[in-house]
């Protein structure tokens, strides 16, 4: 990320579509197009895995594994596995906000009337299953996982099955083959469907900004399959799990639960783990952001059990020994370090030593001129943000009387409406090499992604149907432009994908 460029951050599920959450079909396609038209090289994205406890991305089933709910249902229809009549039959649910429990539903059912129309299909699933070596474990973990009612897995009855027992995982593969293939068939449409998508956004010049959360859920197959990489006990429960001391977002802090990763186990091999999951994000990412990555400098380690994350410490982590290795295995791929939050010397060190890029945030600039997120502050080698997906879209910010006032001074707005204008042509002239907004921050949308320190109500803003139109492009393209970012590529070419 040396070159000027600017880039919009949107979840996937965000985008509009009328089966209740966004996928990976013509809406996404459309959302692409206007990022071309809006002359931005990167569409950042949250994760995509399965989601979670609270419908959190950042809680997923598997650190592999695309989300179901994704796969767009018209494009099955055009392939002749399913009917409009069955389309009819899923709920549009609110074009405002994604209502997780119909929309997973209504996607489970007809992706199984898919699956089982799909006998051609077979063959490529089987290839598919060959080059995933992550997938037969995802599939039976979820096939027993649906079978129990979505139990978690260290709550199983099954001993044998509990402890990844290798004879009973067969045993179960060979008694229950047909729903097995079915999971495995639903991650070979979901990366079908999504290698299209990205062959055609980077057809007209514009990449993928994925997301890495720097640890994985308790009840996920990757904990599941390979528990002597983290630090739990006999009985896979934890002792102490992840999550950060008292900071911008929460003044408790904020407690993760997730198992804690064992360091001394993953360096002994070469840290195998972490290159298989790069792998993995690399098929589906052009750059990756990694996710919390101030923990790889030292973690913060909350009792299991504890009310609260105050309870926490610090505990080194694995520094430039794994970061190096992930940029030397993978020299094709951008990271982007997350580096907010409370930053220790050790963590700067380890930003400097890695050569990665940074992120600074402008909603965070204003309590002085010294602060390191203003503009003038800058420096080339980051990604300037005016929010992240925690933060309050500039519509709903709320700084400080002092912070508000210092910005407008600062930018030289008299209202709220010019400040959020000034913010975004701010962070256009800045030095910074990547500048990145919020979509929210373009339509002058309050709507939020998600409210850190809190479990509900989160991952479901969707944008309008209509609301990215060409005149909104063509006012980003004009300060994208005028601030030097645009790529040589012509507003109106032809798609050559």
């Amino acid at each position: 990320m040396s070159q000027r460029t600017a880039g919009i951050l949107l979840p996937v599920f965000s985008l509009p579509s009328p089966y209740g959450v966004g996928s990976l079909g013509e809406s996404a396609r459309e959302f692409v197009r206007f990022l071309h038209r809006a002359g931005q090289t990167w569409w950042q994205i949250l994760p995509v895995g399965p989601a979670g406890s609270g419908d959190s991305p950042y809680q997923s089933a598997s650190a592999h594994a695309g989300n179901p709910a994704f796969i767009d249902l018209d494009l099955l229809a055009a392939g002749g596995l399913l009917k409009a009549e069955e389309l009819d039959s899923a709920a549009p649910g609110d074009g405002k906000a994604v209502d997780y429990p119909t929309v997973n539903g209504d996607r489970s059912r007809l992706l199984r009337l898919a699956f089982a129309r799909d006998g051609a299909g077979r063959e490529r699933t089987a290839e598919f299953a060959a080059r995933q070596p992550w997938l037969k474990d995802y599939a039976a973990y979820q096939s027993v996982k649906d079978a129990l009612g979505g139990l978690p897995w260290y709550e199983w009855p099954d001993e044998d099955l509990r402890r990844h027992d290798v004879a009973a995982i067969a045993r179960w593969r060979e008694t229950h083959r047909e729903d097995c293939d079915y999971q495995i068939w639903v991650q070979r449409v979901f990366s079908e469907q999504w290698s299209a998508l990205k062959s055609f956004a980077n057809g007209l010049g514009v990449k993928i900004l994925g997301d890495l959360p720097i640890y994985v859920s308790l009840d996920s197959a990757d904990v599941w399959a390979e528990r002597e990489q983290f630090l739990l006990d006999k009985e896979g429960r934890p002792a102490a799990v992840a999550g950060v001391p008292p900071d911008y977002f929460s003044s408790e802090g904020q407690l993760w639960g997730n198992p804690l990763y064992d360091w001394v186990r993953m360096r002994s091999d070469g840290f195998g783990w972490w290159i298989r999951r790069v792998e993995r994000a690399g098929e589906l990412f052009d750059a990756i952001r990694i996710d919390h990555f101030r923990a790889l400098a030292s973690y913060w380690v909350v009792p299991a059990g504890a009310v609260s994350a105050k309870e926490g410490h610090w505990e080194p982590g694995p520094g430039m020994a794994l970061v190096g290795v992930l940029t030397s295995w993978f020299p094709q791929l951008r990271f982007v370090a997350e580096d907010l939050g409370l930053l220790t010397p050790d963590v700067v060190k380890l930003l400097a030593d890695s050569g990665l890029p940074g992120m600074r945030v402008l909603e965070f600039a204003f309590s002085g001129p010294d602060n390191r997120y203003l503009p003038h502050n800058c420096v080339p080698r980051c990604v300037l943000y005016t929010g992240t997906h925690d933060n309050a879209p500039l519509a709903a910010w709320e700084p400080t009387k002092e912070e508000l006032a210092y910005a407008k001074r600062y930018l030289g707005a008299e209202s709220r409406e010019e400040l959020r204008r000034r913010l975004l042509l701010a962070g256009q002239a800045s030095v910074a090499n990547t500048f990145i907004a919020q979509m929210q921050d373009y339509l002058g949308d309050p709507g939020r992604v998600n409210i850190p320190g809190t479990g509900t109500g989160n991952w479901r803003w969707r944008l309008a149907p209509g609301a990215a139109c060409d005149a909104l492009a063509d006012e980003i393209r004009q300060m994208t432009e005028d601030a030097g970012r645009c790529p040589s590529a012509p507003v109106d070419g032809e798609e050559k994908a």
